[in-house]
């Protein structure tokens, strides 16, 4: 039989060697018809702490690893998108962030 996988992204990575999982699934209310969207999160093993909070996993089920740990990373799907800092100048003069974002914007349609 074969094993359960899930995709999920990763909410936690703060302990060693494991992640938290958070999986979005949409299920038919039995008796109203409208679908309900479920979330639950499940503890998996990282064993390279690879994964990064916001990157989309698949998990596959395990034996018991401790006592939360029942599944395991297999691989990660996407890596979270991670915005670029500011420019150190504009930090310094104490721009507001939302400004400089304006700002680069009038200079890309500009350019």
């Amino acid at each position: 039989m074969p094993r359960k996988q899930l995709i999920g992204t990763v909410v936690s990575d703060k302990m060693d060697k494991t992640v938290v999982v958070l999986v979005e699934t949409l299920r038919e209310h039995p008796k109203y018809k409208k679908y309900v969207k479920y979330r639950k999160k499940f503890y998996a093993h990282d064993e390279k702490n690879e994964c990064k909070v916001g990157d989309v996993v698949r998990i596959v089920e395990s034996r018991p690893l401790s006592k939360l740990k029942r599944w395991r990373v297999t691989e990660i799907i996407q890596r979270r998108e991670v915005a670029a800092p500011p420019p150190a100048e504009e930090v310094e003069k104490g721009v507001p962030l939302e400004v400089i974002g304006e700002v680069e914007e009038e200079k890309e349609e500009e350019g």
